[in-house]
């Protein structure tokens, strides 16, 4: 085999609406409840907000012709549940559709393939003032109308679905660490939003499915392997009871339809483990077999220890950039996450470990059996403009690494279907501001006309979709 990736692979990257878009009121757009959550006091770092945003609202042509001079394959992006409709169901408002029409139509006439997201994490306040929105099973009816209007809308331009995405995170950041909204510290109430969100997963892959609509669709979970800290067998039932209660827990209710046993077990236990009802079961094992492929964001791996019942809980994550501020955190009982002496850490003290996506990428290959696309992978850093230029080589190793692990992981029989790097343009990185820049493409925020900057991890990156990835597997 050649030292190139597959032809038809997707080098893309990746945004989300809430980050990028701004607009947040104009052209009948209804209110998220990010929207609200931003302008509490303390919630975000330094009370920053996405009403503005990159403005790519106004600048869609402007950023798509960034793209096509890259050479993007693949461009990952949400629709804005609230765009559509603004009360979360019932009247839709023509005008989102249309800049989202624009947005694909650009995309399609300039080579770059669409993959939408219906849902990264900008619930309709509306629907969540009325039945706590993923707290209640009626979410999956409100989501199901919102999918098929989408459907309906663009399935002969989108050939690419995922329905939601890092559901993991926005239900444990918003029902057990109350740093999204809506802010509660509830075990019971994590595991009884999540479950609503794999049954709106597999609701919608049915409705996509029998409706015969062209294409191919997912979801996209935050995956995190991890590994024992030594090969003591306290640390090594420390990774088993991660997995149970973690990795495969998220996962195997999405891509198998049940949750596994001893996790499961484990928290009916405690009293906190969802109920599952007989219809549940049906769908979601339905589902899993039709679900035609499998999105992995992968930032950083886990090193795992024992936690006895008196150990240390969940802490609080470095949300400042300060670096050196890693703080251990686990569920008494079952696991701690430590640190790992061998790796690198970014500013927020986030493992660096590109071994770490390749080793994810073969375990849930063997375990699922599905093909995979990669959503998101990035490096969030502090960067600096200097005479014109951000001189990223840091982010430029990182990708570099990562990609080489792609490769190493379809050479060990993964089908891998892509890579899209966390992100096109600097962004609102929710909880950390604008500080934490990830794109390929510099926003200077503190100017008024938020002029774009090629950074050299632009270069870098087009290179790479040039080469098919060979630039990266030189030896």
């Amino acid at each position: 085999m050649s030292n190139r990736f597959p032809e038809n692979f997707l080098f893309g990257s990746a945004s989300a609406a809430y980050q990028v878009e701004g607009a947040y009121q104009e052209d009948g757009k209804g209110l998220s409840i990010w929207d609200e959550w931003v302008k509490l006091p303390g919630k975000t770092f330094q009370g920053t907000n996405g009403d503005v945003a990159t403005d790519h609202y106004h600048r869609v042509e402007e950023d798509i012709a960034l793209m096509k001079e890259m050479g993007l394959k693949a461009y990952r992006f949400s629709i804005s549940w609230t765009r559509i409709l603004p009360e979360g169901r019932g009247r839709i408002e023509r005008k989102g559709l249309e800049f989202y029409h624009k947005l694909i139509d650009g995309l399609l006439e300039n080579g770059i393939e669409p993959v939408v997201t219906i849902y990264h994490w900008d619930l309709p306040l509306a629907l969540q003032k009325e039945y706590g929105g993923w707290e209640d099973r009626k979410i999956v009816e409100d989501f199901k109308a919102f999918a098929k209007i989408l459907f309906d809308e663009f399935h002969k331009k989108v050939k690419y679905w995922i329905v939601l995405n890092e559901p993991n995170i926005f239900t444990q950041l918003g029902y057990v660490m109350a740093l999204h909204p809506p802010g509660m510290k509830d075990m019971g109430m994590y595991l009884k939003t999540y479950h609503h969100t794999a049954l709106v997963h597999a609701y919608v892959v049915k409705l996509f499915k029998e409706k015969g609509y062209e294409g191919k669709i997912g979801s996209s979970i935050a995956y995190t392997p991890g590994y024992a800290k030594t090969n003591d067998e306290k640390d090594v039932e420390a990774q088993r009871r991660y997995y149970e209660t973690v990795n495969h827990y998220i996962m195997d209710i999405y891509f198998k339809g049940k949750y596994p046993s001893w996790g499961y077990a484990y928290f009916k236990e405690k009293g906190l483990a969802p109920e599952i009802l007989p219809e549940d079961e049906k769908v979601l094992v339905e589902s899993a077999k039709m679900t035609d492929f499998i999105g992995i964001n992968y930032y950083q791996s886990a090193t795992l220890a024992y936690n006895g019942e008196d150990g240390i809980g969940l802490s609080d994550f470095n949300v400042s950039g300060e670096k050196g501020n890693f703080r251990e955190s686990g569920i008494p009982g079952l696991y701690r996450q430590v640190y790992n002496e061998k790796l690198k850490y970014t500013d927020w003290d986030w493992a660096i470990d590109p071994d770490g996506l390749r080793y994810a990428l073969v375990e849930i290959s063997e375990r699922f059996g599905k093909p995979i696309l990669i959503s998101e992978n990035g490096m969030g850093a502090f960067d600096e403009v200097s005479e014109g230029k951000v001189q990223d080589g840091y982010r430029i190793d990182y990708i570099r690494e990562h990609i080489k692990a792609c490769y190493d992981a379809i050479e060990e029989g993964v089908d891998l279907m892509g890579y899209c790097t966390w992100s096109f343009t600097d962004l609102l990185s929710w909880l950390n501001g604008y500080q934490k820049r990830y794109g390929f493409v510099f926003v200077d925020f503190e100017k008024e006309d938020l002029p774009r900057i090629r950074k050299d991890s632009f270069y870098f990156y087009q290179e790479v979709i040039k080469t098919n990835g060979e630039n990266c597997l030189k030896k």
